[in-house]
C-alpha cells in the first residue's frame, strides 16, 4: 500500500489520536493541527489559535485526505441557550469545517484519490431535547457535505460520521459517574458506549482508497442509536 498523507484538525482529541496510530500502523503519515499544546506521534504538529479561515499553517505537499475533528457539547434547554451558545458551536462545527476544507483543497486537488471527512452527530438525524444548538450546528456539517461532494466530484471525495454518545473527554460530563454511563449504555441498541476504536476504523476506512466509490455519504458509527429501536 503506497503512503498516503493527511491532515487532522482537532489533532489533539481523542478520535483523532486514535485514528492518527491506526493510519501510521499501515505506514501512512498524517499532520496534526490542534489549539492545544504539542501531541507526540503525529510525523508533524502546528498549534494555532483558532479554526477560523486565514488561521490554518500552509501546507506545501500533495494531500490525499483531510479530517475536521473539532466539535462542541453545548447541551441546554432550548429557552437557556443565547446568541452566543448557538454563535460558538456554528463556528467551531460548521464555519470551522469550511474554513479548514478552503485552507486545503489547492493540496488536495494535487494528490491521488483524496477525501475530506467531517463529523455529525445522531442528534441530526434523531431528534434529541436538549440538542438545539448542536444538532443545527452539526445539520450544517451535513450540508456541507453533500455540497462539496457534488462540487468536487469526481476527483475528491466528501463523507461524514455521525456518531452517538463516545466515550472520549468531550463526552466527561455526560459520563461522569457510573449512573450516567449506565444510563447511556441503556439508550444504546447494542449496549455499549462508543470508543475511539470503534470510530477509528470507519474514519481510516473513508479516508481510504478502499472507499474509493463512497461519496456524499452521512456514515452513523452510533451503535444502532439512530436507526434500530430495541424495546
Amino acid at each position: 500500500m503506497a503512503q498516503r498523507t493527511y491532515i487532522f484538525a482537532g489533532a489533539a482529541s481523542a478520535m483523532a489520536v486514535q485514528a492518527m496510530k491506526a493510519l501510521k500502523a499501515q505506514g501512512h503519515k498524517v499532520i496534526g493541527i490542534s489549539r492545544s499544546e504539542n501531541v507526540m506521534g503525529y510525523d508533524e504538529f502546528y498549534t494555532v489559535d483558532s479554526y477560523a479561515f486565514n488561521s490554518f499553517p500552509k501546507v506545501e505537499e500533495a494531500v490525499n485526505g483531510i479530517a475536521y475533528f473539532p466539535g462542541t457539547i453545548n447541551l441546554k434547554p432550548f429557552h437557556r441557550i443565547g446568541e452566543a451558545d448557538f454563535v460558538a458551536d456554528f463556528s467551531i462545527n460548521a464555519l470551522g469545517a469550511a474554513a479548514f476544507s478552503q485552507a486545503y483543497l489547492p493540496n488536495l486537488k494535487l494528490a491521488d484519490a483524496p477525501a475530506i471527512l467531517f463529523f455529525s452527530t445522531v442528534a441530526v438525524a434523531t431528534g434529541m431535547q436538549f440538542h438545539a444548538s448542536i444538532a443545527m450546528a452539526k445539520g450544517a456539517v451535513e450540508g456541507l457535505t453533500r455540497s462539496l461532494a457534488a462540487e468536487l466530484a469526481p476527483k475528491i471525495r466528501v463523507n461524514c460520521i455521525a456518531p452517538s454518545l463516545t466515550d472520549t473527554p468531550l463526552a466527561e460530563k455526560l459520563l461522569g459517574s457510573a449512573e450516567k454511563a449506565e444510563a447511556g449504555k441503556n439508550r444504546n441498541p447494542l449496549k455499549h458506549i462508543g470508543t475511539t476504536q470503534d470510530l477509528a476504523g470507519a474514519i481510516r476506512f473513508l479516508l481510504g482508497e478502499e472507499a474509493g466509490w463512497v461519496t456524499g455519504q452521512v456514515l452513523a458509527v452510533d451503535g444502532g442509536m439512530g436507526a434500530v429501536r430495541v424495546l
